[in-house]
């Protein structure tokens, strides 16, 4: 019988192709912006990484002003970032699995290639970052803590820079020029593209993240300034980049610490606090002690990580798929009463209401599946436009599970649209067609 009502649906829909066009083309519509959307807002409130994010700590330390929270609208909270002095201090401690400090900043590469010099984000950080956000590579490693403490001049690159400098392919062992050093490639990065640049949500967590990688301990002779955000509490005159690093409390390092084991959360917690204790009996750290290991999903909730506005697209964009669906219901309602006479007969022959109501569902179900393939085809470039205002590398896609949920959509969205026309024309009395026939 379900058969027979889909080859009947079917043939309805064929009489009448404009109109049949106009209701998938309304449906997709619908669909393709609610499908588009929902994703956009599934990508940036999902775990960046959820099989070790209640793992990765940020590390917090409340150098502030005593008068004034660093966050007047969170006082619980403490800087975002660390000075250069206070992460340099509590690194090497051998308590976490892996920790990194790092920070970007702005640098000239001077390429042998023939092509003229140019500035380039680069980030400062220990070895450690590729292992704490499971970065992959294409070719080589990471370097390791020896070229961490020395510093020693390597390098890491992603497949941009390997393609723009040395064609790509394997380049380890090649040299790049950064500022008036020389560094030595010992890795090169594989395609990796995160929805949420998680190990910097300070500085426009969408971005795409850096091209080039060296080794922390060149902030200073480099004299590598901050390319993010840097926020101070008080005037101080220093004299010169050395002196600024050694005791500037400027806070612009970001600090992230792998603890597996709650044994690991405690010393830690306690290294920092009797750090802290030492900074006080300094003169320094004049508020009460407040520093926090901050795990990566709390992070991103209090940073407003994930914007209101992309919530409120994807609110929307439901809204606009249930006005599109109210909007089809005169569509097909004029259609089915234009058959009526049909109905009518067929309800004197001996179909049932419920017959005659499950058939014009299903034809209002088939519409919706066409439109529904066709939005979710059509959410892709909805997706193109929109990862322009906020992305800018590996492009937003359709996963499976959303290319279901579109489908999904549209079958609720045909349910909707076709159950009062599909009931209206299971009601028509077969004597008033009988009569005219």
């Amino acid at each position: 019988m379900l058969l027979y009502q889909l080859r009947m649906a079917a043939l309805s829909l064929r009489r009448n192709l404009v109109l049949t066009l106009v209701v998938v083309a309304g449906v997709a519509l619908g669909v393709s912006v609610a499908t588009a959307f929902v994703t956009i807002d599934r990508l940036i409130s999902s775990d960046p990484i959820p099989h070790k994010s209640d793992r990765l700590r940020f590390v917090r330390l409340d150098s502030w002003d005593p008068a004034d929270p660093f966050d007047s609208d969170r006082p619980d909270l403490p800087p975002n970032q660390l000075t250069y002095q206070d992460a340099l201090a509590i690194h090497g401690s051998g308590i976490p699995t892996y920790e990194a400090a790092m920070y970007k900043s702005r640098l000239t590469v001077h390429p042998d290639n023939g092509e003229r010099p140019w500035r380039e984000v680069v980030r400062l950080t220990h070895g450690d970052l590729f292992d704490l956000f499971d970065v992959p590579f294409a070719f080589g490693s990471r370097w390791d803590a020896a070229a961490d403490g020395g510093p020693e001049p390597v390098v890491v690159i992603d497949t941009l820079i390997n393609e723009k400098l040395f064609g790509g392919g394997d380049s380890v062992g090649r040299e790049i020029r950064i500022e008036d050093r020389t560094f030595v490639v010992v890795g090169v990065l594989d395609e990796w593209r995160p929805p949420i640049k998680m190990y910097d949500v300070n500085n426009n967590p969408y971005e795409e993240p850096e091209s080039i990688y060296i080794p922390f301990g060149f902030a200073q002779p480099l004299e590598a300034t901050s390319n993010g955000n840097t926020n101070g509490w008080r005037f101080q005159d220093l004299d010169g980049w050395e002196e600024y690093l050694a005791a500037s409390e400027d806070t612009f390092i970001q600090y992230w610490v792998q603890l597996d084991t709650q044994e690991q959360v405690g010393r830690f917690q306690s290294y920092v606090d009797g750090y802290a204790e030492q900074q006080k009996m300094a003169g320094r750290f004049p508020r009460p002690l407040n520093n926090l290991l901050q795990p990566l999903p709390d992070l991103l909730l209090t940073e407003e990580v994930r914007p209101e506005e992309t919530r409120g697209l994807a609110i929307i964009s439901i809204l606009f798929l249930v006005v599109c669906s109210v909007n089809l219901i005169g569509v097909l309602l004029g259609k089915f009463l234009s058959r009526a006479p049909e109905a009518g007969i067929r309800r004197a022959l001996g179909a049932s209401r419920r017959t005659i109501f499950l058939q014009h569902l299903l034809e209002c179900e088939l519409v919706a599946v066409a439109g529904g393939l066709l939005g979710a085809g059509l959410a892709v470039p909805i997706l193109r436009w929109v990862e322009k205002l906020f992305a800018q590398g590996e492009p937003l896609a359709l996963d499976t599970g959303m290319l279901f949920a579109g489908i999904a959509l549209a079958l609720v969205s045909g349910l909707v649209a076709g159950l009062y026309p599909s009931w209206r024309v299971c009601r028509v009395a077969p004597a008033t067609y009988l009569k005219l026939q």
